[in-house]
């Protein structure tokens, strides 16, 4: 992510002796995204992310990487936090809350085709189904209740013609979410930012999912709708590719069952989607921090995304 706080090589050393996986051998920013602090650190025991959370609370912190911990003990391919002699994970770095997780292998893969996006739709029912007995308990904090709080804030920065299709989309989420078809949705932890720069592959073969830090308790098709309007679309146009989209709800399916009620809602949480990650990008584009390395994503992506899912609503067409 953005290099919001300057770590120094010596810092970073100590930490990385005190939990035996040093000495240090290379530090280096991350320079994409916008919400966290990470380095690549290189040891002489291996490949590791530091990461130092900019937003995140210590007390908001230990749902994340001990949801890591039980997603890798599942079988999951997430990064391992690394715990210090006292088996902590949560670590505090140049004042900052702090984590250290193994790197996963491979690379991104920002082009992808169907059979991407079917072992993506795979390996997603897979962690939503080993998260179902995770113990803890914390909302998604970027849900509903904080896009309330912050379309006001934003928007004032906006042509009148997005105002209207922000406040009105909004207003129908706000309305879903009150309904019982939404109440029945199955729940449970999502990782709700699962962008094709949060998946590494090794050529076709998927190697992780990583970044975890906007998880938290939510309806799984809310996390199936967020991978979708990424992985499955023409990023110029916003439109979705009904043959990934295909691919991956489909791969999904056979590994978890999609209930009645997520196959009918399927195109209203497409939009949530959209507008979540719309009124995110807005906030970050209009109301910048300070960092080193700071790169805010084009707000304007996901306005023609939700557009296109209300001009064009998808339905999975799923068939047992």
């Amino acid at each position: 992510m953005a290099v919001f706080t300057e770590v120094g090589f010596d810092e970073a050393a100590a930490l990385m002796a005190r939990l035996g996986i040093g000495p240090l051998e290379s530090l280096k920013g991350i320079a994409s995204g916008i919400e966290n602090t990470n380095y690549f650190a290189d040891t002489a025991k291996g490949r590791y992310v530091l990461t130092l959370f900019e937003r995140l609370s210590a007390e908001q912190l230990p749902f994340y990487l001990h949801l890591m911990k039980h997603l890798a003990g599942k079988g999951i391919p997430v990064p391992d936090p690394q715990a210090d002699a006292s088996g902590e994970i949560l670590h505090t770095l140049c004042g900052k809350p702090a984590s250290v997780v193994d790197r996963l292998a491979g690379g991104h893969q920002l082009a992808p085709d169907a059979l991407h996006c079917e072992q993506v739709g795979a390996m997603l029912a897979r962690m939503h189904t080993a998260g179902t007995d995770y113990p803890r308990f914390q909302p998604n904090l970027r849900g509903l209740d904080w896009w309330t709080d912050t379309v006001p804030v934003v928007v004032p920065h906006l042509a009148a013609g997005q105002a209207e299709l922000l406040q009105s989309e909004l207003a129908f989420q706000q309305h879903l979410a009150a309904t019982p078809a939404y109440a029945s949705l199955p729940r449970g932890p999502v990782h709700a930012d699962l962008f094709r720069d949060n998946v590494m592959f090794d050529g076709h073969r998927l190697t992780g999912f990583f970044d975890f830090y906007f998880a938290g308790v939510d309806t799984f098709l809310f996390d199936i709708a967020v991978c979708l309007n990424d992985w499955c679309i023409d990023l110029d146009t916003g439109r979705l590719d009904a043959d990934r989209a295909t691919a991956f709800v489909a791969a999904y399916h056979r590994e978890r069952e999609l209930s009645s009620s997520e196959r009918r809602l399927m195109p209203a949480l497409l939009r949530a989607g959209a507008l979540r990650f719309w009124i995110s990008r807005l906030w970050d584009f209009h109301l910048p921090r300070d960092a080193a390395v700071l790169q805010a994503h084009d707000p304007t992506h996901f306005e023609r995304v939700l557009r296109q899912r209300i001009d064009d609503p998808w339905h999975p067409g799923l068939t047992t």
